[in-house]
């Protein structure tokens, strides 16, 4: 028998995905957000600060609180990205075209904003960055919510189409950070 969180299975929530080389040629279902997001991630965990002496003028002080602060970043993406894993269940897709026959989330962290995952992520860039202390960083953290902005856009017309009724559903929440520009759109500005 599987693993189940709160009656979702672990297995149902990881297939269905309709991953192919196919899928991923033509992008079929915005296999190529995917394949961005996946890189820019990999470096985002990667890739070493850079300059490694933008920051080296800073005291030890202003250094350690920018270490533990991104700590404390990370830690908090990790768990807001688990949060709304649970969340989802069975509607867990890597893609952006959602799987055929979900279920519109609003529980957990859906209550504040429609794409907890790609804020998570962004929040775990974020800590990195600051763990970091790297320009090379911010340059990433930037790339990355601009193709997490892409992909959430693409997801949301699939999610208008498959459920006329997301649009009045989650009309009032801000699509991944509300008070950042570029990262919150109305539903209408995806289409």
């Amino acid at each position: 028998m599987g693993v189940r969180t709160r009656g979702i299975g672990i297995k149902a929530a990881l297939s269905g995905w309709n991953l192919s080389w196919a899928g991923l040629w033509r992008n079929q279902q915005g296999e190529w957000w995917l394949l961005g997001q996946g890189v820019l991630i990999l470096a985002v965990i990667i890739l070493p600060g850079w300059p490694q002496s933008a920051l080296a003028d800073l005291n030890l002080i202003w250094r350690n609180c920018l270490m533990i602060s991104g700590g404390s970043l990370l830690t908090g993406g990790v768990v807001l990205a688990v949060a709304s894993f649970l969340a989802l269940g069975d509607n867990l897709s890597p893609l952006p075209e959602p799987k055929p026959g979900i279920q519109l989330v609003q529980s957990g962290p859906y209550r504040l904003c429609r794409h907890p995952l790609y804020l998570a992520v962004l929040i775990c860039a974020a800590g990195v960055m600051l763990m970091r202390q790297s320009t090379l960083h911010l340059a990433l953290l930037i790339a990355l919510a601009m193709t997490l902005r892409g992909k959430a856009k693409r997801e949301e017309l699939g999610l208008v189409r498959r459920h006329p009724d997301y649009r009045t559903l989650f009309s009032g929440k801000p699509a991944i950070l509300a008070w950042i520009p570029g990262l919150n759109w109305s539903i209408e500005d995806a289409s």
